[in-house]
């Protein structure tokens, strides 16, 4: 069922821009002083300790993880989704950016209906903090533009107006989450590319298979050599590592260079449906299940891991390859 509406409380201390789903009546309310605040206190102290921000394994700022996947339907957007509760749930600032910019839908599994997206920004129109949605759980999403088909139409102007509101947030959040599109176009590469990690998740389906390696071989091709890969709706461990030995072994033969590395699986499970008919997040809704468990196990591990050295994690620098790259 969908949520009444998408006021809620979150750890900004600030209330959300929002509309009525049922109804239709609007309540607006300004967020965007409080968020202003937060960041300035937290620039101060940053600044009071050295200029430094070591959160996550011995890396200053957020870690950036790109989530991809060769093709539709392998449950990318709900693992984005899972894992960033499964890092809130660890006490980390989140944000997930929704990169799908032709079928943006991170707001719907969470339940929200954001009144302002990322086009807004780049059209000047409103700034980045005013267009941040807040989850129930306090994990902020940058909602995408539906129907914008490439990023490389940006003029000069407006990549500049992208690079200057990122760096108002860099020192707000733990975890960047990248939420791409299926398959190979312009975009996805991008944000690939400009990720400080590449995620990428696979079914056992052989489609699946052929089209994971296909978005490997293309960012290979520009120039990425780590990827992390992700079996989901599996039947157990063993059907996971299956997936990843072909895989593996493709890119071995093929991709000389490339690293692919087994990040762990989530096996199928029945309540991943209905927490998604319900509009609700499988870790808020069945955070016990076998497929909760699994994501929260491998959000452990991601920021376990240890960060790349040659790259640097900060939002500022994703928003600076990002539009290099474009």
């Amino acid at each position: 069922m969908f949520c009444s509406c998408f006021y809620t409380p979150n750890p900004f201390g600030n209330k959300r821009v929002g509309q009525t789903r049922q109804g239709g009546d609007e309540r607006t309310v300004d967020q965007a002083s409080n968020l202003r605040k937060m960041m300035q206190k937290e620039n101060q102290r940053i600044q009071s300790q050295g200029g430094k921000r070591s959160l996550i394994h011995g890396g200053t700022g957020p870690r950036v993880f790109s989530v991809t996947s060769g093709k539709g339907g392998v449950g990318k957007t709900n693992i984005v989704a899972n894992l960033a509760l499964a890092f809130t749930n660890m006490g980390k600032k989140v944000l997930i950016f929704d990169s799908d910019l032709g079928l943006a839908n991170i707001d719907i599994i969470f339940g929200i209906y954001p009144k302002y997206n990322i086009g807004h920004v780049i059209s000047g129109e409103k700034e980045l903090i005013d267009i941040i949605a807040e989850t129930s759980s306090g994990i902020g999403i940058i909602p995408a533009l539906s129907g914008q088909e490439n990023l490389s139409e940006l003029s000069e102007g407006q990549k500049l107006i992208l690079l200057s509101e990122f760096e108002t947030i860099e020192n707000v959040f733990d975890v960047v989450l990248v939420d791409t599109a299926a398959g190979i176009s312009n975009n996805v590469i991008y944000f690939n590319l400009a990720a400080e990690e590449c995620i990428v998740v696979v079914t056992g389906e052989p489609t699946s298979i052929t089209d994971a390696y296909g978005i490997i071989k293309v960012l290979f091709g520009h120039g990425a050599k780590h990827f992390k890969l992700l079996v989901n709706m599996v039947s157990d461990e063993d059907e996971a590592k299956s997936v990843y030995f072909t895989l593996n072994q493709a890119a071995s033969r093929f991709l000389k260079g490339a690293v692919t590395e087994y990040l762990g699986f989530v096996p199928a499970d029945k309540k991943i449906r209905e927490s998604v008919l319900a509009r609700t997040p499988l870790l808020e809704k069945f955070p016990d299940s076998p497929s909760g468990r699994a994501i929260s196990r491998l959000a452990k591990k991601l920021l376990a891991s240890p960060r790349r050295t040659d790259l640097d994690g900060n939002i500022k620098f994703f928003m600076q390859r990002l539009l290099n790259i474009m």
